[in-house]
């Protein structure tokens, strides 16, 4: 699959080799109503997502008439950069758009088993904001909602965060768990920063996940997920990780991994070999496409815009299927299911 980006430039119109057909003019059409959160499906070892557009019937909100989503052993929520605290004209609400997503995670036909959340739930990092996290996230419908920090929830060098969301985890936050045959494995990339804003591991960091990983057979599925994307998406606009290469070349012996990330606020999927990367939708505000604008940060829309480009992430597994069902479900859609 060759990569969207040739290089370190920026070409908009290239043509994107996948299996959707989806060239890159169209990809950024779909971005016009993409979402913050992905739907993904876990199947046979290996996870799918679904771009929203794709599934969803923008009236409604709803499945498109007709179509049936694949049988799945579990489903999970990604959702990202809620930014709690920020009040800024991109997005005066983020705790409104945060409790819309909600809304759509607790509307879907089967509850999901746990939601992640890849990090900057906070744009301060201050107590009141997780607080009203917090509050928001309990109206969840799932058992468990697991974390990683971004770069806004490590101001006090992630003192508050690892209190409230880190306990049971280790170093600066990072930690695995298994579900299902799945071994999901949450990364902290975004406490030191470097060459204009990339991420880092660490030495430390990658010596456990060696260690996390030694035991497990090259057919368990894995999950990775972090706040800073894993590879070199934009890397003058330091949307990367400087080591991240030490860390893939430890997934490479798995026949399926995913890696899932936040931070740059918008929906780029890239495959090299068995791995598969997906960046989320943030449900605070959306930032410019990789090298649209002489920098990254938030990007201001019309008003009537803006949940259409706000949203949430559904994955669908199942042990048989090796492919995971993703889908990015933009919040426009359920604002309209519910006028």
């Amino acid at each position: 699959m060759k990569d969207r980006f040739h290089g370190q430039e920026y070409l908009p119109n290239e043509q994107i080799e996948n299996n959707d057909g989806v060239d890159r003019r169209g990809f950024l059409e779909c971005m016009a109503w993409a979402g913050t959160g992905v739907l993904w499906m876990m199947s046979g070892g290996i996870m799918k997502s679904y771009g929203m557009s794709q599934v969803l019937d923008r009236g409604t909100g709803r499945l498109k008439d007709g179509l049936v989503l694949p049988k799945s052993d579990f489903s999970f929520v990604q959702i990202s950069d809620s930014h709690i605290g920020f009040n800024k004209a991109a997005n005066p609400d983020v705790t409104g758009t945060l409790m819309a997503t909600i809304d759509k995670i607790n509307a879907m036909p089967k509850a999901p088993s746990f939601v992640l959340h890849t990090g900057d739930l906070s744009h301060l990092a201050q107590a009141d904001e997780y607080d009203t996290l917090d509050q928001s996230l309990k109206a969840v419908k799932a058992e468990k909602i697991w974390y990683v920090p971004g770069e806004h929830d490590l101001n006090d060098n992630g003192k508050l965060y690892l209190e409230r969301y880190g306990k049971e985890t280790k170093g600066d936050g990072w930690y695995s768990f298994d579900f299902k045959g799945v071994h999901f494995v949450g990364l902290v990339n975004a406490k030191v920063q470097v060459d204009g804003g990339l991420g880092t591991l660490g030495i430390d960091q990658l010596k456990w996940m060696d260690d996390d990983l030694k035991g497990l057979s090259s057919s368990t599925p894995i999950v990775v997920f972090a706040h800073i994307p894993l590879w070199a998406l934009y890397p003058q606009w330091g949307w990367g990780t400087k080591d991240s290469e030490q860390a893939l070349t430890l997934l490479r012996r798995f026949g399926s991994v995913s890696v899932l990330n936040g931070h740059i606020h918008q929906t780029i999927q890239k495959t090299e070999g068995n791995i598969t990367f997906h960046t989320a939708m943030s449900t605070a505000f959306p930032q410019p496409a990789p090298g649209s604008a002489p920098s990254a940060g938030p990007m201001k829309v019309p008003a009537e815009k803006l949940r259409s480009v706000l949203g949430l992430t559904d994955v669908y597994f199942h042990k048989h299927n090796h492919t995971l069902a993703v889908t990015d479900t933009p919040l426009a859609a359920a604002e309209k299911a519910n006028s």
